[in-house]
């Protein structure tokens, strides 16, 4: 898999040409400028990329260039990623649990921030990591509900863990801070307000004041078509309730979207191989594909079809169950899509906002899985 070197006009453009019978994902780079562009202005902080959400090496050089310079990573391999794209950047080092390998790792590639959400990880790091100039993080959580999937099953310490953790941060010499997830996919900005108002209660409680507070990513992408998310009032709500909650003693803001800066940036296409008996639909993508996450956290509904031509199928739209190409019986999506009446085999499903989790969660399960990816001028069918 990699980019083609032509740059095409649109998805149906290249359809129409090329005719794939693998699926296609088409990378917009002017989408990605355009979201970081929109964090790096409305955002009261520092944007950061989750790197895991899309790891590829056109959304690292576009955000770039487009001014982020800061990365959350989780493992050696994101940090050696950014380390070689961009040198020069940040990196948060943000999954709380690590080897000591990994540790040791990030220290000689000049990571200098970190998070914990327990006792014994922050023992590792007080022992491994020179504490001069060196942030970490406390991850706390809290029962909010407003989100696709709560991070808050596996991440974060109690509020009266997470006041613990940040007293003996701050006693060791390192830059005492705190972290939270609100959780992916989140639509509802008064998760972010709990978290803050907790944050800054935390932090009286360790009598420590904290240097930044980062408030996770969990901005949504465009999913649905009928919910267009506002992310200018997500940044405005937090911008007033940092204010209000710590007062003279606010932190430095950070943020760490993922989904939000690269999810629209790509279109999926998917061929339909059959139409069974004229209700099953079976796709050349599927769960084990591009599409792992919609049966988590439901189905993405910005989808238009059109035929081998590149002529949008019009029409009566029918629910049909949907099934991906592999031999299990799993590899179904959820529920039943909504597809025009008069869909045939060799037909395009055409997915929008597909550009998180999915390049990374693709896999050669029963031979399939053979993505190509297509730059475009535009991703407008």
């Amino acid at each position: 898999m990699g980019l083609s070197k032509t740059i095409w006009t649109n998805p149906t453009e290249y359809l129409r040409t090329e005719a794939p019978e693998n699926p296609v994902l088409f990378f917009a780079p002017t989408v990605v400028q355009a979201n970081a562009r929109r964090f790096i202005d409305g955002f009261p902080g520092m944007v950061t990329y989750a790197v895991k959400s899309n790891p590829g090496e056109e959304m690292i050089e576009n955000l770039a260039a487009a001014g982020v310079r800061g990365y959350d990573c989780a493992s050696a391999f994101e940090i050696d990623l950014i380390r070689r794209l961009a040198p020069d950047a940040a990196i948060h080092y943000n999954n709380p649990v690590r080897s000591r390998a990994e540790i040791a790792h990030a220290v000689a590639r000049g990571v200098k921030s970190y998070s914990v959400d327990s006792r014994t990880e922050l023992t590792k790091l007080i022992e491994l990591v020179p504490a001069e100039g060196t942030e970490i993080s406390v991850r706390f959580k809290l029962p909010v509900a407003g989100a696709a999937y709560n991070f808050g099953a596996k991440f974060g310490a109690t509020e009266e863990l997470a006041a613990e953790l940040l007293k003996v941060v701050a006693a060791a010499g390192f830059v005492p801070s705190l972290t939270f997830h609100p959780g992916t996919q989140c639509t509802d900005p008064h998760a972010w307000e709990s978290y803050i108002r907790e944050a800054a209660r935390i932090a009286a409680d360790a009598g420590v004041t904290i240097a930044r507070l980062n408030v996770g990513g969990g901005f949504p992408s465009h999913r649905m078509q009928a919910v267009l998310p506002d992310l200018e009032a997500i940044f405005a709500l937090i911008d007033r309730v940092a204010t209000e909650a710590f007062g003279e003693n606010r932190p430095l803001l950070v943020c760490e979207p993922g989904r939000a800066l690269c999810g629209d940036a790509f279109t999926l296409a998917a061929r339909v191989k059959a139409v069974r008996d004229g209700d099953h639909v079976f796709l050349n993508d599927g769960v084990y594909g591009t599409l792992t996450e919609l049966p988590l956290i439901g189905v993405i509904d910005r989808i238009q079809v059109v035929d081998a031509e590149g002529t949008p199928r019009k029409g009566k739209l029918k629910p049909r169950i949907v099934f991906g190409p592999t031999c299990d019986s799993v590899d179904r999506l959820p529920g039943e899509i909504a597809l025009p009446a008069g869909l045939a085999e060799g037909d395009y499903l055409i997915w929008h906002g597909m550009g998180s989790y999915s390049v990374v969660t693709n896999s050669r399960f029963n031979g399939f899985g053979d993505l190509q990816m297509a730059t475009v001028l535009s991703l407008k069918v």
